[in-house]
């Protein structure tokens, strides 16, 4: 045990102090590099480390003026650990949260009998952990990375969004964070099936609230899969992608800095050593735990169709070469169905996602008015940290009621910018509404023997219907009139 100690202390050191001189030769090739096109979103620059590229309409435009904290980003500054973009990565990441959150788990079979977990998120001093389906408050399905690994950027969010009145779940793939694994089937990368039947399972059990979604690193490929493939029919209202990688099929080929690949193999091996006797049946798994590689876990667990016969891998999925799953798990592949708003929340230093330049798919914000990129100077891997954040991990006012519209004291600034945007959004539709309904009743009520006939109906015939929130038409009749 105390040589395990001593080789991960090691590699801790070299991995610290290889990344610092890795960030140092980035920021000297960024002032020679050329910058990223200007986002025709822009209003006076001067002095900002954040900045909102996107396609010009209704929905930009009113962003803009209602978002502060789109324009009240304060990074770090001087001498700190917290200015080193890897250290606040690996913080983010690594280091324990006491979060005073507490978490109720439902686990969901699915149609080929496996299982994924929702997490239901409540403060430490509510009695009552279980809500009515007659509930009205907002929900937020919260996506980990592809790991499974329950990040304290995910605890804060939790808190951050209680304090705002909401209702988060975080979503467990199979065989994560402790969900057991009852059928021989690993969720692929860009596979949404899950996904989608957690969706509905939530809209059943509070079919009266609206839906939000946020994703965190390398769990965006999951969220951006499902937003492309169901398009329309999501049901949920807008969606953020923390520190997302787009671009996932060069992300596992060109492959991470070697402390950070090795880590997340290592962490991924020992997740899946719990299931090596089940996993056998269907994968070579001498081959899964000697390979060194992101990519070599991939190719083992879902593309090694020449290794074992296919009969015995279809459960899997792992009849397929590595061309042909992407073609399928890309995240992009869809993005043109996308029909809610979604905003990336992304920094230039992100040393998992690599060059800002090669990585972030420029011509997605520019073009489509869907999507939205709030770019900082700095901030990491979802990190993010500000100058005003606090070091305690306990709440300002813990025995505040949820919807008291107060953030806590621990939020960083990306997730006040989300819960901002989910709220401005929220409310443009709302105006959109009213101003269509508006119209409507103008154009209904104009001309004489029309507006008669109207006023002498019988209250029952002219009594207002409540809408279920989660009607398809009603969700999505904003849509042409915000991308104008």
């Amino acid at each position: 045990m105390l040589e395990w100690l001593a080789v991960l202390c090691a590699a801790v050191l070299n991995f610290i102090i290889w990344c610092t001189s890795k960030v140092s030769a980035t920021e000297k090739r960024r002032k020679t590099t050329p910058t990223e096109p200007d986002g025709p979103m822009k209003d006076d620059d001067r002095g900002r480390s954040v900045k909102l590229i996107c396609k010009p309409s209704a929905l930009a435009n009113y962003l803009l003026k209602n978002c502060t904290s789109f324009k009240s980003y304060s990074p770090w500054v001087g001498w700190t650990w917290r200015t080193n973009a890897v250290l606040q990565s690996l913080y983010e990441t690594c280091w324990s949260y006491g979060s005073p959150v507490h978490f109720v788990r439902d686990n969901l079979q699915l149609s080929d009998d496996g299982l994924v977990a929702l997490d239901w998120a409540f403060p430490s001093y509510q009695k009552r952990r279980r809500t009515s389906s007659h509930s009205t408050s907002p929900v937020l399905l919260i996506i980990p990375n592809s790991f499974g690994k329950i990040t304290r950027n995910v605890l804060q969010l939790c808190q951050a969004a209680l304090s705002h009145g909401y209702l988060p779940a975080v979503f467990n793939r199979r065989s994560h964070n402790g969900t057991p694994l009852t059928s021989v089937k690993l969720q692929q990368f860009g596979d949404p099936a899950d996904l989608r039947e957690a969706v509905r399972y939530i809209r059943y059990r509070h079919p009266a609230g609206k839906l939000y979604a946020v994703s965190e690193s390398t769990g965006s490929g999951l969220l951006l899969s499902y937003l492309g493939e169901c398009g329309s029919s999501s049901y949920l209202t807008a969606a953020v992608c923390l520190s997302p990688v787009f671009r996932c099929q060069s992300w596992f080929e060109n492959g991470l800095c070697w402390p950070m690949q090795w880590g997340l193999v290592l962490y991924q091996k020992m997740c899946l050593s719990r299931y090596r006797t089940a996993l056998s049946a269907a994968i070579r798994t001498d081959t899964l735990f000697s390979t060194s590689s992101l990519r070599g876990l991939e190719e083992v667990l879902f593309c090694q169709s020449d290794q074992v016969d296919c009969a015995s891998a279809a459960p899997t999925g792992t009849c397929t070469s590595w061309e042909a799953y992407w073609e399928r798990n890309e995240p992009l592949r869809d993005v043109d169905e996308v029909a809610i708003p979604v905003l990336s929340v992304c920094a230039r230093d992100d040393p998992v996602r690599g060059n800002t330049q090669a990585t972030v798919p420029w011509e997605l914000f520019e073009n489509n008015p869907h999507f939205f990129l709030l770019l900082t100077d700095r901030g990491g891997h979802c990190g993010f940290s500000t100058q005003c954040d606090g070091s305690s991990s306990v709440p300002a006012n813990p025995a505040a009621a949820p919807n008291s519209g107060t953030a806590n004291h621990e939020a960083n600034w990306s997730h006040r910018a989300l819960l901002e945007f989910f709220r401005v959004t929220t409310d443009f539709f709302a105006a959109e509404e009213r101003t269509k309904q508006l119209a409507a009743r103008r154009k209904g009520l104009g001309g004489g023997a029309g507006g008669r006939v109207f006023r002498h109906r019988s209250v029952s015939t002219c009594k207002r219907v409540p809408a279920c929130s989660h009607n398809i038409h009603a969700i999505y009749n904003w849509q042409r009139s915000y991308t104008r």
